[in-house]
């Protein structure tokens, strides 16, 4: 894939978007019957999967903590996921995906209500389309919640960078590859950050807008993560069947 000459003309991106808008997004919670809490997430052309299995056991029982329960987050890109073909298994990304993704979550799990217990999330990227560790930790959190986990809130995240001189929010393909800086962010509702990195180079200014923009834009995510757990309730209630005697008939007690 070539370079583009520029990643932005007449202030529209490539993609058509503005500098302050995010790809399209569709969550769908509990489309895992054998998992616990699951999650589908398409985030732009990243198709992620995200499965909880817990509390459970822990194996084997010299990582148990007698105090609360351990959470475990598995991060993996398919080998189809991207244009060329990956290798299969964890390799020194997926590894640190894995390590920062699990400590921006684990933040809001209420962890010492299951001592001796363990939380395990596993994140399949199926399709990779820039900004796959955020949609993984945004389809991780609503797994969470559908699974039942006692939790403060949920987490949302997005990633901001520099393109051709501009801040944008939501960084497509040819932005992460060729932009001046990636800045993905998670944090609560309540504004607390459980998650920020940066690669590329920000002044203090630039820095200063990326995170008001990463703030809206992970307010908006919540919604729409929220709005997928009230829709998958909504789809789970059936109406209560009653029988209700005909008029001067008898009932059998």
């Amino acid at each position: 894939m070539s370079k583009p000459e520029k990643l932005i003309v007449d202030g529209k991106r490539l993609d058509g978007r503005g500098p302050f808008d995010l790809r399209p997004i569709k969550f769908q919670a509990g489309v895992l019957k054998r998992a616990d809490g699951s999650c589908y997430l398409e985030f732009g052309g990243n198709k992620v999967m995200a499965a909880v299995y817990g509390p459970r056991e822990v194996h084997p029982r010299h990582l148990q903590q007698a105090s609360n329960a351990i959470v475990r987050y598995r991060y993996n890109m398919a080998s189809f996921s991207v244009e060329e073909r990956k290798r299969p298994g964890p390799d020194r990304r997926s590894i640190e995906i894995s390590k920062v993704s699990r400590e921006a979550l684990e933040s809001v799990v209420l962890k010492e209500l299951y001592p001796r217990s363990a939380i395990d999330i596993f994140v399949e990227i199926l399709q990779a389309d820039a900004g796959t560790r955020v949609a993984g930790i945004n389809a991780a959190s609503v797994a969470l919640a559908d699974a039942g986990i006692p939790m403060k809130c949920l987490v949302s995240a997005c990633a901001v960078g520099k393109a051709d001189d501009t801040i944008v929010l939501d960084l497509n393909k040819d932005e992460d590859n060729y932009g001046q800086a990636d800045l993905p962010i998670a944090m609560n509702q309540f504004g607390e950050i459980t998650l920020c990195q940066m690669d590329g180079h920000l002044t203090s200014d630039e820095f200063s807008t990326a995170m008001n923009m990463a703030i809206e834009g992970c307010k908006k995510l919540h919604e729409l993560q929220k709005q997928a757990l009230v829709e998958k309730y909504a789809r789970g209630v059936a109406p209560i069947a009653v029988d209700v005697p005909e008029a001067g008939g008898e009932t059998n007690e």
